[in-house]
């Protein structure tokens, strides 16, 4: 018998989480790990009790805006930041986040896709140590969080992940 590895595992729980997202560009979905226990779970979407994208459109769609860029006209919450504020920070230091991302036209993984500069912020200041990435069904990305220090993507004036 051949195990899931726990990587995979949790990566497979960030999937079905992502499918609850209510985007129409991209689904995204995130949890977070410490001592192998969920501490949280998130995906995109507009705040509670707002319109959600897949109910009236995508205005950042309608105006042809880029991946990546003018976030603040866009309804939804992200992930990663759904899911840090569902947990405390006492219980996300040193945890791991696992996040996935789906093409809500046919549900397949969207690989190399990173957190947005904002979300890594919000993740620093979490104290997630690592963030873990699937790009395919098998294989996966685990970043330090420790880098996103030292290489301060908001320094270098490129916008979009």
């Amino acid at each position: 018998m051949e195990r899931v590895t726990k990587e995979n595992y949790y990566l497979d729980i960030a999937q079905t989480v992502s499918e609850r997202s209510t985007c129409l560009r991209r689904r995204y979905g995130a949890i977070i790990v410490k001592n192998d226990s969920i501490i949280s779970t998130g995906y995109n979407g507009a705040p509670r009790g707002r319109k959600n994208c897949c109910d009236i459109g995508c205005y950042r769609e309608q105006l042809g805006i880029p991946r990546g860029e003018r976030y603040e006209l866009c309804r939804s919450v992200h992930s990663e930041a759904n899911a840090i504020i569902a947990a405390s920070r006492e219980n996300m230091l040193g945890s791991t986040l696992y996040m996935c991302c789906t093409d809500p036209a046919d549900g397949s993984v969207v690989a190399g896709t990173n957190s947005c500069m904002m979300c890594k912020r919000l993740i620093l200041n979490a104290g997630i140590a690592k963030v873990c990435i699937r790009d395919t069904k098998d294989t996966y990305r685990v970043i330090d969080t420790a880098e996103w220090i030292d290489d301060d993507d908001s320094l270098s004036g490129k916008m979009g992940y």
